[in-house]
This record gives C-alpha cells, structure tokens and sequence, in this order.
C-alpha cells in the first residue's frame, strides 16, 4: 500500500468517525473467510457499517481527528481490527453476541466500543452493552411513564362513572 492509498483510507476513517457517535473495536483475527463473510452480511443487514483496517491506519485518523477524546481506544488497536459503525448504540453488540452463539465461540471479540463519548474497554463489557436502551427506547419508557397517571386517572373516573350510573 503506497502513502497515498494510505492517505485514502485515513480519510475514509476520518469520515466514519465522524459520521457516527457509536463505534465497537473487535478483533476478528481466528475467524475464517467464511465466518467474516457472514458477519459483514448481518452487519449490513443491521444497518452497521464494518470495516477492516491496519491498526496504524486506525490509529493516525482517530489522532487527527481527536487525540484526547479518543485516547481510550487507542490502547486496544492491536492484533486484527474491525470497526463496526453504528447509529444504534447496541446493534454490534448484539450482532457479536449472536454471532458467537450461533458459532459457540467468543469471537469477535470486543476490544473497545465509543459509545457517545463513553468508552468501554474490554470483552467483559458486551453483555453490558447489549442491555443499553437506545434514544427510541428511552423516550418511549418515558412517554409510558408519562401516559400512565393519565390512565389511572381516566380509569378511575370511568370505574367511579360507572359506580354511579349503577346505582
């Protein structure tokens, strides 16, 4: 790979990275052909972009970009790396999960994922963040939360309403 292809690829990261709040860093390095095939099928299906990259390549696009806010991360670019971006903060982890378990392995494994600013580093963390809600799904808890005063109120009234027109 000449500097220029490497300069190429730099900025194509740089756009990733800035294109989504969500990355995980996992490593890929005992699957085979076929198992990377499948799993950059049911990243695609999931809206979850994968790419591979040398780790240095990695390395020099998150420093350009932010080399503080990104220092976290910095330390699992080792071995074979795969990124997989996202806008759904918890889909990769649920593809690793379910990748594993149809494959009764533990690869991939979670090297690192940015999480909005947060950084999570290390494979103990993937249950962790198969569990996290998602924006959709917290305002959804809170407009259920919000609905269900009003309702026990309505149905109080009706139950009270109905008391009343019985008697």
């Amino acid at each position: 790979m000449n500097k220029d292809q490497k300069n190429e690829v730099i900025e194509v990261l740089k756009e990733k990275f800035n294109q989504y709040n969500n990355f995980y860093i996992t490593d890929t390095e005992s699957l085979t052909v076929a198992q990377v095939s499948n799993l950059r099928r049911t990243c695609f299906d999931k809206q979850v972009e994968m790419k591979v990259a040398k780790n240095t390549l990695i390395r020099k696009a998150l420093e350009s970009l932010d080399a503080e806010k990104y220092a976290g991360v910095l330390d699992s670019l080792h071995n074979v790396t795969a990124l997989m971006f996202s806008e759904n903060p918890k889909e990769p982890a649920l593809i690793i999960s379910s990748f594993r378990k149809k494959s009764n392995g533990n690869k991939p494994l979670l090297k690192a994922a940015f999480i909005n600013g947060d950084i999570y580093a290390g494979d103990d963390n993937l249950k962790a963040l198969t569990q996290i809600k998602t924006k959709n799904e917290l305002i959804g808890e809170v407009i259920g939360l919000l609905q269900s005063p009003a309702k026990r109120v309505l149905a109080g009234l009706l139950h009270h309403h109905e008391k009343q027109a019985a008697e």
